[in-house]
């Protein structure tokens, strides 16, 4: 299933397509002597040196994602909290703290969840719900300087900043402080999320980190992304050295989760990530037709969450359940569905529910279905 098929995911590869035309431009004007000895070329790097943060944090991609941010009712979610934490360095973040169900054996854990370069909090909501009903978990989505209704502007140590504060904050919360804390991070969340475990995998309270279609280094990826462009990867100054710091993490247990197709982040980068990893437990999970945006669609994505938070939480993994992506017509009549987690599903997505579900579905399988069939 491509993300192409999204307008999200239509306006970040426009995105992506505009930043490899301009630097693209850029790395063609620099191999002309004649253009470098009147100064051109100079004039184009500073222009790319000091403008990489916006095209590195394009947080108003897609348009009006600093203003518009989905709520959790708005995606059925009753049972959380809107919140607005302060950093140290004075700015404010907002976050989501959402509960799994009441008396699952998975409510004493925590993911502490951080996206990927473009869009907001909001647009991970759907990940969030398939979270708390599938795996049982409550979800913390911290939102970075500078994105969504975040104050600030974005940079690599704002970023870390942000990180280390909303870890603060679970720490300090009455209701998570003894939590069991899972670390997950997309793209570039990944790389905060990895140098976050990094400075603190000492405190024995992070039972894991998940990584999802990360990068070795912005370096390493530009030449990817970008090739003209491997003549100015000294130019950056947002580096997320991801390949220097995951080997220092060794007391916590990994899981990678590599969508094979991803157009946009080699997939030898994760594998390379993966080799480069001292965890004591790590684990890689290949999806083939995941790509860069649509790897949390791919059949077993949630499944190997689920088994490593399992696993490195020293429960028993559930028993896998067959997820039937069944379509019904408009027609088609939906009787004796159970919501077993009706605390966090609202009326107003019922009627959502009732055109892609089995009637002997799980409350998790409802969810996987409904999430899959609003992508396609």
């Amino acid at each position: 299933m491509s993300s192409s098929n999204s307008p999200t995911s239509q306006t970040s590869n426009s995105y992506v397509e505009q930043t490899v035309s301009v630097l693209s431009s850029v790395a063609s004007y620099m191999r002309l002597p004649a253009l470098a000895s009147t100064g051109l070329a100079a004039v184009l790097t500073s222009l790319l040196y000091f403008k990489q943060k916006a095209l590195i944090y394009p947080s108003n991609i897609p348009a009006n994602s600093r203003s518009d941010v989905p709520k959790p009712s708005d995606f059925g979610i009753s049972n959380f909290e809107e919140l607005y934490i302060p950093t140290d360095d004075g700015e404010k973040l907002s976050a989501f703290y959402i509960r799994g169900p009441r008396g699952h054996k998975n409510s004493n854990i925590t993911i502490l969840m951080f996206h990927g370069n473009a869009g907001n909090i909001g647009h991970r909501l759907p990940i969030a719900r398939m979270i708390i009903n599938y795996i049982g978990c409550n979800v913390f989505m911290l939102e970075y300087r500078g994105y969504g209704s975040s104050t600030g502007q974005p940079d690599e140590s704002g970023l870390n900043v942000d990180a280390q504060t909303g870890l603060n904050y679970l720490r300090q919360r009455a209701e998570t402080r003894d939590h069991k804390l899972m670390v997950y991070g997309q793209s570039l969340g990944g790389a905060v999320a990895i140098k976050l475990v990094s400075k603190n995998q000492e405190a024995g309270d992070i039972a894991g980190l998940i990584l999802e279609n990360t990068f070795l280094s912005i370096r390493k990826l530009i030449p990817s992304v970008v090739p003209p462009a491997k003549y100015l990867t000294l130019l950056c100054h947002q580096v997320w050295p991801s390949e220097s710091v995951l080997p220092n993490i060794t007391k916590v247990p990994t899981l990678f989760i590599s969508g094979l197709q991803d157009e946009i982040v080699p997939p030898k980068h994760m594998k390379q990530l993966y080799d480069l990893s001292a965890a004591p437990t790590k684990r890689w999970k290949p999806l083939p037709g995941g790509d860069h945006n649509s790897s949390v669609l791919e059949e077993g994505y949630f499944e190997a969450m689920s088994d490593f938070i399992a696993e490195v939480t020293g429960d028993t993994p559930q028993e896998k359940t067959r997820l039937k992506l069944l379509a019904f017509d408009e027609g088609d009549q939906m009787e004796g569905v159970e919501q077993d987690n009706a605390e966090n599903h609202s009326p107003q997505t019922k009627g959502a529910e009732e055109k892609c579900i089995d009637a002997k579905m799980t409350d998790a399988e409802v969810d996987k279905a409904c999430y899959m069939s609003q992508a396609e």
